[in-house]
């Protein structure tokens, strides 16, 4: 019996220390590992990837932090861009409202100034038409008066005794001066037909520069027309590169925060498997230690066994 547990005994220690020699050499090949992963350059080369990496991203971070301060940068710029453009645009909107004003404005001194020209016309006609009749007029009383004036000198060959006050000469200065009255008369109608004329020629310099204004005020609402097609198509440019800014610097910012993500679940892996190598150690340690404790518990036990057996033979 006692040979048979010894056989057992045999057949267990010669099993552990199969084990503790084969964990013991891995042992071995780990502390080497670690050795060489402390010491070595080599060994520390996915720390050193990891470093690398690290400091490239955090390069790349700082990147894109610079490129999204120059694309605000940028983006400001553009928006005070758009604020000048539509500035300059209520001032067109402005300038051509005051344009419109001042066709308006011109249109209605244009009328006030057909309506003048239509009275003076129609004044010139109406003056006319007095001179005909004070022509008229002065013709029948200038044949009257040559009428009286024959039959007062029948009169004064009839009767040779007239008096002084129906004498030839009085009537020749009543003539006289009725021939003068008429010369003002017709002086003063050239007169007022020269002033008319001269309202005329007036109202059509009026009318022609009317016109001109008119002219002016329609290519210039023309070129503002064109000037404010041209700063809508450059706002509608301008906004839609600031859109396309937007979507880029929001893609990129996308991308980095994946890229973050990534990193931090590299470095959180990488975390989880550095403790698992320690752990595993710790585990081996421990194994190492009760393997050890064991081997020492049976060579005192081989020990004392065979002291034992030698003991009778002595």
């Amino acid at each position: 019996e006692e040979s048979l547990q010894m056989w057992d005994l045999n057949k267990r220690l010669e099993a552990y220390l199969a084990r503790v020699k084969f964990l013991e050499e891995e042992n071995e090949v780990l502390r080497a590992e670690i050795q060489s992963a402390k010491s070595s350059p080599a060994g520390d080369s996915w720390r050193v990837r990891y470093e690398e990496e690290l400091r490239a991203l955090r390069d790349a971070l700082d990147g894109a932090f610079r490129e999204k301060c120059t694309a605000e940068l940028a983006r400001d710029n553009l928006y005070e861009e758009v604020e000048q453009v539509r500035s300059k645009c209520q001032k067109e909107q402005a300038a051509r409202e005051e344009a419109k004003k001042q066709l308006n404005l011109s249109k209605k001194e244009l009328e006030e100034e057909r309506r003048a020209q239509i009275w003076l016309k129609e004044r010139a006609v109406q003056l006319e038409k007095e001179v005909e009749a004070l022509l008229e007029v002065h013709e029948e009383e200038k044949a009257g008066l040559d009428q009286e004036i024959s039959s007062f000198s029948q009169s004064l060959e009839t009767f040779r005794g007239a008096p002084v006050a129906f004498q030839p000469v009085e009537v020749e200065d009543y003539s006289k001066r009725l021939s003068e009255i008429w010369k003002g008369a017709v002086e003063t109608y050239k007169t007022e037909v020269s002033q008319l004329e001269g309202s005329l020629c007036q109202a059509k310099e009026n009318l022609w520069k009317a016109v001109e204004d008119n002219q002016q005020s329609q290519l210039q609402l023309q070129h503002l027309e064109k000037d404010l097609a041209g700063l809508k198509v450059r706002k509608e440019m301008l906004e839609e590169n600031l859109a396309r800014q937007w979507q880029e610097q929001r893609g990129e910012a996308e991308k980095f925060q994946l890229a973050m993500e990534a990193l931090e679940q590299e470095k959180q892996r990488l975390r989880g498997q550095i403790a698992q190598v320690l752990e595993d150690r710790q585990q081996l340690m421990h194994l190492k230690m009760s393997l050890s404790l064991e081997v020492a518990t049976y060579r005192t036990l081989l020990e004392a066994e065979s002291t034992r057996l030698q003991m009778p033979a002595g």
